[in-house]
Formats: C-alpha cells, sequence, structure tokens
C-alpha cells in the first residue's frame, strides 16, 4: 500500500510573475512553477509524483520557504541558499540537482562544465534534460546553466525570466559581458 504524499501550495507574487510553492509537512520544498494555470499545475505536480500519489491542500509560508524566496527576489539573494528541497528524480538527475545547488549566486557555467563537474564529461546532453526537468526552478538554480557559447538557453519560466534572475544575481555582467 502506497502512502499519500500530503502536499501544501502557496503562492507568491514575484517581478516575474506568480510563483507557485508546492512545500511538504516537514518543511521541504517539493517544487516550483510558475504555472498560474491551476489544472496546468496538478498536471505538472501528476508528472512529478505520480497519479493519485498525492494531495494538495492550501498552505501559507510553508514553513518558512515562501518568506525566503520572497527575500531572494526583495535582493537578499543568499536566502535560498540554505532552503530544504526533497525532490523525486533518477540517481543521475538528483546528482545533477545537488551539482546545480554548488554553483554561487552572480556565475554562470556551461552545461559542459556542470557536467565535467559531476565526473560525467560526455553526458551534456542528458545533464542538459536534467536540468530541463528540475522541478525546483530559482531555489534549485538551473538558470545559472548556459550554453558553452554564453547563449541563454532553455528555461522551463522562459528566457525573460532566465534573463532577469541573471541580471538580477549579477550574473550577466560577471560572465556574459552584457
Amino acid at each position: 500500500m502506497n502512502t499519500v504524499l500530503h502536499l501544501l501550495l502557496d503562492r507568491i507574487e514575484t517581478p516575474l510573475g506568480r510563483l507557485s510553492l508546492v512545500g511538504d509537512l516537514q518543511g521541504n520544498l517539493r517544487f516550483t512553477s510558475w504555472a498560474d494555470d491551476e489544472a496546468h499545475l496538478l498536471s505538472l505536480l501528476e508528472h512529478q509524483f505520480g497519479k493519485d500519489q498525492f494531495r494538495v491542500g492550501p498552505g501559507q509560508n510553508l514553513g518558512g520557504l515562501s518568506d525566503a524566496i520572497a527575500r531572494y527576489f526583495a535582493g537578499d539573494l543568499s536566502a535560498i541558499n540554505a532552503l530544504p528541497v526533497q525532490t523525486s528524480g533518477t540517481p543521475f538527475q538528483q546528482q545533477v540537482w545537488r551539482a546545480l545547488r554548488e554553483i554561487p549566486c552572480g556565475t554562470t557555467i556551461s552545461y559542459a562544465v556542470l557536467a565535467a563537474r559531476i565526473g560525467r564529461p560526455s553526458a551534456v546532453r542528458a545533464v542538459g534534460l536534467a536540468n530541463g526537468s528540475n522541478p525546483v526552478g530559482v531555489v534549485v538554480p538551473c538558470h545559472r546553466v548556459i550554453g558553452s557559447d554564453g547563449s541563454l538557453t532553455g528555461y522551463g519560466g522562459g528566457i525573460e525570466r532566465k534573463r532577469w534572475l541573471l541580471r538580477h544575481e549579477h550574473a550577466l555582467e560577471n560572465d556574459l559581458g552584457f
């Protein structure tokens, strides 16, 4: 018999639009999404956790998660560094997502560098796919990964949001010369 995961949903307004935050009862951030559409959000959660494997109820501040993310958007860039995150994914995805959290704020790296950092230099495409599957955008900073040529490639929230996040973190001036 499977245990149903109980999740709480909060939404915060950011300079980039409404960000949905899903946390568990232990205060771990499980999922973030820019989706405003409730049906689309539930579809994403089903994909992440499995149909009928979770229940979502309303939550406020989710153990301080919402306040920390709001502080990040207000300029306290380190506010999200230690947030507890619990994600579902393959061992390879988990390895990539852990490595993403080690990219310092204000810097960017390429997919190739990220692949080398996890000891899988030939797995650049797989690293890109794992990066794109990150369920906890912003906090697990997949936006800090760019193309080898310095281009801003793929971001689930859209390239304009990625550009904003990198400017917010002062990474564009440091790494891309903008």
